[in-house]
């Protein structure tokens, strides 16, 4: 079967072509009986290789976003593309090869699986995807090679988040979509945190969305998008990007 939504790997971090391209998306849910309009008229691009940071209190419409992104949710209007790709009118089957093939998601809590080894919490993602990463490696590139045969429970917090950012990347996906990947930990493990998705854009390349209500992880950003009341109110580029170490909060 051919795949709908190949993206091309090999484009270089120049290509016009947005990774992703969302034009006018409007999301509803029916609550009671009555709708209630969560995002309104967003279009935003973003392109390969890009750290992408988008701030907004809570209810301004991030994490719905996030799930339009990723695939797991549809628009109830307007236009949602990857490499070139629709999304909204898409299939299924289309989506979850979308969502196991070119995205990995970080969540603010970890989900991993509490019987599993460290090790074994990864290889989940890399029996099926079609070209992953050893899970070794990917721990490698979190720094987790010590525990690889450590359950969650003999974790820390940001341990646990760090094997959860490992599993996203393990399947090499084009986008790394974070939901509050801080959220749930302290200061010193929140930047922690930040520096292994940071050496994830800059070393492997991968196009980075992160969504938080924290301000001050923007100044890690390429760019960063404002969102409130639903939609992009204002739009600012990183002259200067600071490393995670640089951020306060």
């Amino acid at each position: 079967m051919i795949n709908p939504f190949s993206a091309p790997r090999t484009s270089p971090p120049s290509a016009v072509q947005p990774v992703i391209d969302l034009r006018n998306v409007v999301k509803r849910y029916s609550v009671g009986g009555s709708e209630i309009e969560i995002l309104k008229s967003v279009s935003l691009q973003v392109c390969p290789g890009e750290f992408v940071v988008v701030v907004g209190p809570s209810g301004s419409g991030k994490s719905t976003l996030l799930n339009i992104l990723g695939g797991l949710d549809r628009p109830s209007q307007g236009s949602a593309r990857f490499a070139g790709h629709e999304l909204a009118g898409a299939s299924e089957a289309d989506l979850t090869r979308y969502r196991r093939e070119h995205v990995g998601f970080v969540f603010q809590f970890y989900n991993l699986i509490p019987s599993l080894t460290v090790r074994e919490n990864v290889e989940l993602v890399t029996d099926i995807a079609e070209h992953p990463m050893p899970a070794e490696e990917a721990l490698a590139l979190v720094d987790l090679t010590a525990r690889l045969d450590h359950f969650p429970a003999q974790l820390s917090g940001g341990e646990q988040q760090r094997v959860a950012i490992a599993r996203a990347i393990a399947k090499r996906p084009d986008v790394l979509l974070c939901d509050e990947p801080t959220g749930a930990l302290d200061y010193q493990t929140g930047k922690r945190v930040l520096e292994v998705i940071e050496r994830i854009n800059r070393e492997l390349g991968t196009t980075a969305v992160v969504i938080t209500h924290n301000a001050a992880i923007a100044g890690m950003a390429d760019r960063v998008l404002h969102l409130a009341g639903g939609r992009v109110q204002r739009e600012e580029r990183n002259a200067h990007k600071l490393s995670p170490s640089e951020l306060s909060w």
